[in-house]
């Protein structure tokens, strides 16, 4: 595999910050540059965090110096110099669509992290391991921007990643009804206890527009391409509470679901043993060997002992068992920043350059 070049777009941020970690010795992805907002551009990247580094690994030595562009104002400029970007900025939604359009636009793929372009019907949100035909929709997209290479493609919530993954195998005995509250780490608002103490000893019941992001994206992973556009599947009616609690990493998940063919219990534990998708048969670099991971443990998976699983990219489950209302209740974990944020979108970027879409 050739060695692509490059740049992350909202370097500064916490998204940023794990995309850093993640580039540092990776096989196939050489870190070219760093952009960030106009109060950053110009300054080293050491100076532009200002002492805001929230990784457990110290800044990569080679970073520190690099000197932070305006991501804004340089897009032709960043576009020459890198083979494609990773993007995980903080601005309103269409000032974002904005911005990923105009670096498509100068030839420059976008690989986002961002929420903005999730429901542009040809843009596709991928999840690598359940969804990854519908990269197969970027020739569409292409099409109406007027590209020869450049593109934008989506991951989806962090918070969904951690029980989708668990229902994709069972989807073959008709799913019908889902219920999943979500117990969301810190990390998810970009946030330490160090920056947001009011969140030690606490817990918070909303979490802005989580919900809804948590009911509908599955239908569009779920979905299928139909002429120049992806269209939502129309089930599993999916309905979801979203709490932010005091953990510094790891979103947990608790998933009642009822079939229109009962599976056992054997049964479940054994799709979800034997799941593997096309990260997987590639061997890319940052897929996990075993993606889902299941515990007897009654008290797993927990996220102090298990997000880290396989690098933090693959997601535990636990205490599947029966329920009174529903046919089957489990429990859920996925490192938020990793599988459910910039892990994902380094995966996805794998598989589009394995494919040959970064090419």
């Amino acid at each position: 595999m050739k060695k692509y070049k490059v740049g992350i777009i909202g370097a500064t941020g916490m998204v940023g910050q794990r995309f850093i970690t993640l580039m540092e010795n990776h096989p196939w992805f050489d870190l070219t540059l760093l952009a960030a907002s106009p109060r950053s551009a110009g300054k080293t990247y050491e100076e532009a965090l200002g002492g805001r580094w929230s990784m457990t690994t110290p800044i990569p030595e080679d970073v520190k110096k690099m000197v932070v562009l305006n991501a804004s104002e340089d897009i032709e400029k960043i576009a020459s110099m890198v083979d494609f970007v990773f993007c995980a900025v903080d601005m309103k939604k269409d000032e974002i669509r904005a911005l990923e359009e105009a670096y498509a636009k100068a030839e420059c793929p976008v690989i986002s992290n961002n929420s903005a372009h999730r429901h542009t019907d040809d843009v596709p949100m991928i999840v690598p391991e359940i969804n990854p035909e519908h990269a197969e929709i970027i020739e569409a997209q292409k099409k109406r921007l007027g590209t020869k290479r450049g593109f934008v493609a989506v991951k989806s919530n962090c918070s969904l990643q951690s029980y989708v993954p668990a229902l994709h195998p069972l989807m073959k005995y008709g799913i019908k009804n889902v219920l999943a509250c979500t117990y969301q780490a810190i990390s998810g608002a970009g946030k330490t206890f160090e920056t947001w103490p009011e969140m030690v000893d606490n817990l918070i019941p909303y979490i802005g527009g989580e919900e809804e992001k948590s009911e509908v994206e599955p239908l569009k992973i779920w979905g299928k391409i139909e002429g120049d556009k992806i269209v939502d599947a129309t089930t599993p009616n999916i309905t979801t509470q979203c709490l932010r609690v005091p953990v510094s990493n790891g979103h947990t998940a608790a998933v009642f679901v009822s079939f229109d063919k009962k599976p056992t219990i054997d049964e479940i534990k054994a799709d979800w043993a034997n799941f593997a998708g096309v990260p997987q048969e590639l061997e890319l670099p940052s897929a996990p060997k075993q993606f889902l991971h299941y515990f007897e443990e009654d008290n797993r998976p927990q996220a102090k002992l298990d997000r880290d699983s396989e690098g933090g990219m693959a997601v535990s489950i636990g205490r599947l068992r029966e329920d009174k209302q529903y046919d089957y209740k489990f429990v859920c974990l996925s490192h938020n920043t990793l599988r459910g944020a910039a892990g994902g979108a380094v995966l996805m970027a794998e598989l589009l350059a394995a494919k040959g879409y970064l090419d």
